[in-house]
């Protein structure tokens, strides 16, 4: 793998002086950073350079790679169109890439809106590049809302192309800003997660220690509104049991969004730095204790799932206790993947003769009917936790005073329409924060005279 360098930049388009127009002057340290590593790529004269950019075309459950001969784009989007790009696309390398991921299935490819205009994710490393450097050619790829290790799966598969390639030289590009909540006057304003996040970031970037990525708390990368961390995920996959040479070249947020540079050398072959792997190796050993110490409601909503995806059959009541067959109540079945909600669905009120019954029938429609989500696949299973919500009778509120995110739930309802929310959840810190996501599930309006109802859940996870 001595044929490949990598990189990780932001692309802020105020770094570009015409759009800037002086602005740029106060993150000097990105473009001299920037400017270190396109002096670098020129003296490697890479064949290829592959982008991968948030802001590419990108789907919640696909890899999208962009195909066709040539792409092309200008800044006009920030007032700079006399800014302008056109690249050839490595074919080769798309077509080697497609061929992979067809045979082993992997949810990726040319599928989709193809010749998309040149993204300011893509196009601002270029400007730099292009400063030096013309002779290559690009590939141009985005990532996912799919889990950590599927991103990391996705850069093993470009390792591969690249190994089998020797004889060019490739130059990869993790495109991507860091927190965009770093200081309240900022145009995002401020979250405590996204100096934690950057932080843990910049960590990572000087050590070269792509596992702690999925030591990450998913919460903390969902509240840091962020848009680089999977394709540098994508990009520690690329280095999967390969050492390196790490640098982090420079930090700054002086706007309230986290700037870095990074550049990536590689080094010798490490199979100790398996981290995919490891991380799925610890994954299996944390779910199966959960499975092992999980209780009969928990136990009876995933038996449930897996009979149903495997066979379409449900499962028979005579498989529960009588103590979940002895009375009604409404429960939320609620399943997550790798920490992130994969389905949840519920009911307020009984609609069966039975918890057990319940638990049943809203395991079943959490994996396959919530439109939120595609249906849980057999291959998932192994992947799912689980948590039950047996909930208690609902009571009028007439103030949100009246709630505490820990202890109680809480139903909106106007004009026919209602929308709950469960307590205790991760990502939910206030009252406010929870009467309106409430509010948005049931598309009620918060100017709108709806009423409250709170709610209190023994939750069984």
């Amino acid at each position: 793998m001595k044929n490949v360098r990598s990189y990780f930049v932001p692309h802020p388009p105020l770094i570009i002086p015409d759009i800037g127009k002086g602005d740029e002057q106060a993150i000097q340290k990105t473009i001299s950073a920037y400017r270190q590593i396109a002096k670098e790529i020129a003296q490697f004269k890479p064949d290829t350079i592959i982008i991968i950019s948030p802001h590419a075309l990108t789907y919640e459950d696909y890899f999208h790679i962009e195909s066709g001969l040539s792409s092309k784009g200008d800044f006009s989007d920030f007032h700079a169109s006399q800014i302008s790009f056109y690249v050839s696309h490595d074919t080769d390398f798309i077509k080697d890439l497609t061929r992979i991921i067809n045979k082993e299935s992997f949810p990726a490819g040319i599928d989709g809106r193809q010749n998309n205009k040149l993204d300011h994710g893509t196009m601002i490393p270029l400007y730099f590049i292009n400063q030096y450097y013309h002779e290559y050619q690009v590939a141009r790829l985005s990532f996912s809302g799919m889990s950590f290790l599927t991103h990391y799966n996705y850069g093993k598969i470009i390792q591969d192309i690249i190994k089998n390639h020797s004889s060019k030289k490739y130059v990869v590009i993790a495109s991507g800003d860091l927190s965009h909540v770093l200081k309240s006057d900022g145009p995002y304003g401020y979250a405590e997660e996204g100096p934690l996040f950057d932080q843990a970031i910049c960590k990572v970037l000087k050590s070269g220690s792509f596992i702690d990525l999925f030591n990450l708390d998913p919460q903390i990368v969902e509240r840091a509104g962020e848009c680089g961390f999977r394709s540098l995920l994508i990009l520690a996959g690329i280095f999967d049991q390969i050492s390196l040479i790490p640098k982090l070249l420079s930090y700054e947020g002086p706007f309230g969004v986290g700037y870095a540079v990074a550049s990536f050398e590689v080094k010798d072959i490490d199979e100790k730095r398996n981290y995919g792997t490891q991380h799925e190796e610890k994954e299996f050993s944390r779910l199966n204790i959960i499975h092992h110490n999980e209780d009969e409601y928990v136990s009876l909503a995933r038996k449930t799932l897996e009979l149903y995806v495997r066979t379409g059959q449900i499962l028979s009541i005579d498989k529960a206790s009588e103590k979940l067959k002895c009375s009604p109540a409404g429960v939320f079945v609620s399943l997550k993947k790798h920490g992130a909600l994969r389905g949840c669905i519920g009911t307020i009120h009984p609609t069966t003769k039975s918890v057990a019954q319940e638990i049943i029938q809203n395991a079943i429609s959490s994996g396959i009917e919530d439109p939120r989500f595609s249906r849980v696949t057999i291959s998932e299973l192994s992947e799912l936790v689980y948590s039950v919500d047996v909930l208690k009778k609902p009571e009028p509120i007439s103030s949100p005073q009246q709630l505490d995110i820990k202890r109680y739930g809480v139903i909106v309802r106007y004009g026919g329409r209602s929308g709950l929310l469960l307590p205790n959840l991760e990502g939910v810190h206030s009252i406010e924060e929870q009467i309106s996501i409430a509010l948005s599930k049931a598309g009620i309006s918060k100017h709108d005279p709806y009423t409250l109802e709170r709610f209190e859940v023994i939750r069984h996870q």
